[in-house]
């Protein structure tokens, strides 16, 4: 009774054998294939854009570029912010004036924690009915990952990329680095 329950196990065993993996080589194949594969765009922890988000950043892209004769002044304070004046300047401006950019190009701060859903919301904190900023978001000023997000874009932006092309790029600069993203929604497909 015994032989037989163990040639039955043995049996079963060399079948399981025969229909899976017969070699520890195929394994270790498929094991660095997968230690190979590419590592996802986001952070594992990224949340997904709600509806109002993507409504939000629709409508901040409907502004397109927009020029505004007067800037409110930027909050700085006593002390030196981590870039430069004039590079904290240009971001608060390019955030002011290219939402159609900003609002779909996510942030890598941990700001999502505030309410954030991309980097324009670094900068700008209200706008007008008419579009301009009434109000910026004193977040920017302290904060160098933002800024180097809006510069980056900025730079991207002034060389001809699409909204599309900036956050790929911004994507694979940050997301190696950075363990948050904002849920900021994807461009859409129509971008030039």
């Amino acid at each position: 009774m015994y032989g037989a329950i163990v040639v039955l196990l043995a049996g079963l065993a060399g079948f399981a054998l025969w229909s899976g993996r017969t070699s520890g080589a195929a394994v270790a194949s498929e094991a660095g294939a997968a230690a190979d594969a590419p590592k996802p765009s986001t952070p594992p922890n990224a949340r997904t854009a709600s509806p109002e988000a993507d409504a939000a950043a629709q409508a901040l892209a409907a502004l397109g570029p927009h020029k505004q004769a007067r800037l409110p002044p930027i909050p700085f304070r006593s002390y030196a912010p981590p870039r430069p004046a004039s590079v904290v300047t240009a971001a608060y401006q390019f955030a002011a004036e290219h939402p159609e950019i900003t609002s779909y190009v996510p942030c890598f701060c941990g700001c999502e924690q505030a309410g954030h859903r991309g980097n324009h919301d670094c900068f700008v904190r209200d706008r007008a009915a008419n579009g301009d900023v009434v109000e910026w978001e004193e977040h920017g000023l302290e904060c160098a990952v933002c800024i180097d997000v809006a510069t980056r874009s900025r730079q991207m932006y002034a060389s001809g990329a699409s909204v599309r092309d900036i956050r790929t790029a911004i994507e694979k600069e940050f997301v190696p680095t950075s363990p948050v993203m904002t849920p900021t929604p994807k461009p859409p497909a129509h971008d030039h």
